[in-house]
């Protein structure tokens, strides 16, 4: 059995766990009272927990956070009912994955984003020797940051005119460095530290293992293509649960929450136009 299906079967079980606990909930709190995220656990969830959970409880919202270690079961999760909206992924790879597996899943709206960034535990410059052995994300979408980052510090030299977003190996042009690229699955890459002389680390798995995005050697520079963001139903989105799930992300608190809790993650543009009018 594939992983893609051990875990799509793993979220129909969590849909039927939410299903008989809805059966025996008040009329009342089927009508939305209840709202179900998912979120990778670490900092995606934390923003949840503590910025967005409160708001809703005020306005009579009771919030579940499902935390999830990987990037396939958030969305099958969220496509069968299980959950009500998901925080884990850049639009890249919502487009992508909803696009495979034929679901039908929408944007609601951009979060605080920690950058994809290079560490090492055994190294504390950049400066690489030959035949280093460098990890990476193994999935298509935050290969190509990785491999995008290697080009701007100056290891790798991509093929000309590759679209950034699609970039992977096979693209790189000249290995100026002569490094070794090990592709790894996202999740297990804070762990590959030990064995690796350099491994990009997504935010949310490095700040959920413990490391400090300062601590980092190289950022990415993170554009609105690469901000994670907020997932729902697309039958959902005119929906008011979720327009009150929107306006607590847009709120002040929430900044105010992400600038206490979340420093260095790169803000969305509605959070900038907020901090403008200070």
């Amino acid at each position: 059995m594939t992983f893609a299906r051990r875990s799509f079967l793993a979220s129909c079980a969590i849909t039927a766990a939410v299903a008989l606990g809805a059966a025996a909930l008040p009329s009342e709190a089927q009508d939305k009272k209840e709202l179900v995220f998912g979120a990778t656990a670490g900092p995606y969830a934390d923003q949840i927990k503590w910025g967005i959970k409160p708001l809703l409880e005020k306005k009579g919202y009771r919030v579940k956070v499902v935390e999830f270690n990987d990037y396939i079961q958030p969305n099958f999760a969220l496509a069968q009912g299980a959950l009500d909206a998901n925080a884990f992924q850049h639009v890249v790879y919502l487009t992508k994955f909803s696009t495979e597996n034929k679901l039908a899943l929408s944007e609601l709206l951009k979060v605080p984003t920690a950058p994809i960034a290079i560490y090492s535990r055994k190294h504390k410059t950049l400066d690489v020797k030959e035949g280093a052995t460098v990890a990476i994300p193994n999935d298509p979408t935050n290969a190509a940051r990785a491999l995008v980052v290697l080009q701007d510090i100056g290891w790798v030299k991509l093929r000309e005119g590759v679209d950034p977003i699609r970039a992977s190996e096979k693209d790189v042009a000249v290995n100026i460095r002569k490094v070794r690229l090990v592709p790894i699955e996202a999740a297990q890459l804070p762990r590959s530290l030990d064995d690796t002389d350099y491994s990009f680390v997504n935010g949310n798995f490095a700040l959920a293992s413990g490391l400090k995005l300062t601590e980092a050697l190289a950022l990415e520079k993170t554009g609105p293509t690469y901000q994670n963001l907020v997932a729902v139903r697309t039958e959902d989105k005119d929906k008011a649960w979720v327009k009150d799930i929107a306006e607590a992300y847009r709120s002040r608190e929430f900044l105010a929450v992400t600038e206490s809790r979340f420093a260095g993650f790169v803000k969305t543009d509605y959070q900038q136009a907020l901090s403008a009018v200070k």
